[in-house]
């Protein structure tokens, strides 16, 4: 659905620390405007209405039945996704849902029936593929320009306090969701996966803080995915977000340490300029180019389906110890 509205109104259900980012990111997009917030805790959503200049509500219902708010951002924990997705959508509102979309496969089925049925936006928060890097490296690769494709790897080391990672669901969910999505933007579906994690530094908390896949593609290459929230790369070419595709004609690479700003960010050490600049550039996209000229997202539920089939792979490769075969799988 095309929207031709002089300004486009924006609700954030949630206000934690990615709430900033989209923030900015709504601030810097020509003709939208954030209405307002609501989040679970009033004391958390008073103190971003102050710093965003927006307007609080009482619940997620009275934000999605306001008729000035056209898109929703659902910006919540993983497990409430689809609980206020579904209610944007039943709302008659576009919704960009944060990654990881859903809890397991069904979840993210679901949003997509409601999105087609209510026939409104439901784009998932694959925020990395909307760098200009990403989709140069795209053009390379499917013009053919890299040769045959031998190997590509996502690599993503930075290192999270206890208090922080407790946010979030282990770095097989939290990250490989971004590496997955990455992947399939960039060279296409693993086949077969292998994977392992550990627990390297954190004291209480049990979920993982270090993981690596290998995997299989279609073509017959051979990918490699780190994430770690154990230490930070300090080395003289450092890993810190490193995407590199390797192919017979040619080579690409896209790193986080192109653009670095001393001084902290949000949970960094150092603010990472790419990382909220692929925000800004994803949230444009979704409000001008998919709301207004009924474009579509450059990676769609479709393939927030499949990457969540390769993390569920990448958890039962772990569990098992076994190689994962996917094809069957990412096919159904």
């Amino acid at each position: 659905m095309v929207s031709d509205r002089e300004t486009l109104g924006v609700g954030f259900i949630g206000a934690g620390d990615v709430s900033v980012l989209h923030a900015r990111a709504v601030q810097k997009c020509p003709g939208a405007r954030l209405i307002g917030l609501w989040n679970r805790s009033a004391e958390r959503a008073e103190q971003r209405a102050r710093e965003f200049g927006c307007r609080t509500y009482a619940t997620a219902e009275e934000l999605v039945q306001d008729p000035a708010i056209d898109a929703v951002f659902v910006l919540t924990n993983l497990e409430t996704h689809l609980t206020y997705t579904e209610l944007a959508l039943r709302a008659g509102k576009h919704v960009l849902v944060e990654k990881p979309v859903g809890v397991n496969v069904e979840e993210i089925v679901r949003m997509r029936e409601l999105a087609q049925a209510h026939k409104r936006v439901c784009m998932p928060g694959h925020n990395y593929i909307y760098e200009a890097s990403m989709q140069r490296t795209r053009e390379l690769v499917t013009s053919g320009d890299l040769g045959r494709i031998v190997s590509c790897y996502v690599l993503y080391n930075i290192h999270h306090p206890e208090e922080v990672a407790q946010r979030y669901p282990g770095v097989v969910r939290q990250i490989l969701t971004h590496h997955s999505y990455i992947l399939l933007y960039l060279v296409g579906r693993p086949v077969e996966i292998s994977a392992m994690k550990a627990v390297l530094h954190y004291k209480t908390y049990t979920e993982e803080d270090i993981a690596m896949v290998q995997m299989r593609l279609e073509n017959g290459a051979l990918a490699h995915f780190c994430a770690s929230f154990a230490a930070d790369d300090h080395a003289g070419d450092p890993w810190t977000v490193l995407v590199k595709v390797i192919g017979t004609g040619g080579s690409t690479r896209y790193s986080y340490r192109d653009h670095v700003e001393i001084k902290p960010g949000l949970v960094h050490s150092q603010t990472y300029t790419a990382y909220q600049g692929s925000i800004t550039n994803e949230v444009y996209h979704f409000l001008h180019r998919c709301i207004r000229q009924g474009e579509a997202p450059l990676s769609t539920l479709d393939d927030a389906i499949i990457a969540q089939k390769m993390i569920e792979a990448i958890e039962e490769s772990i569990r098992t110890g076994r190689h994962v075969p996917l094809r069957e799988t990412l096919f159904s």
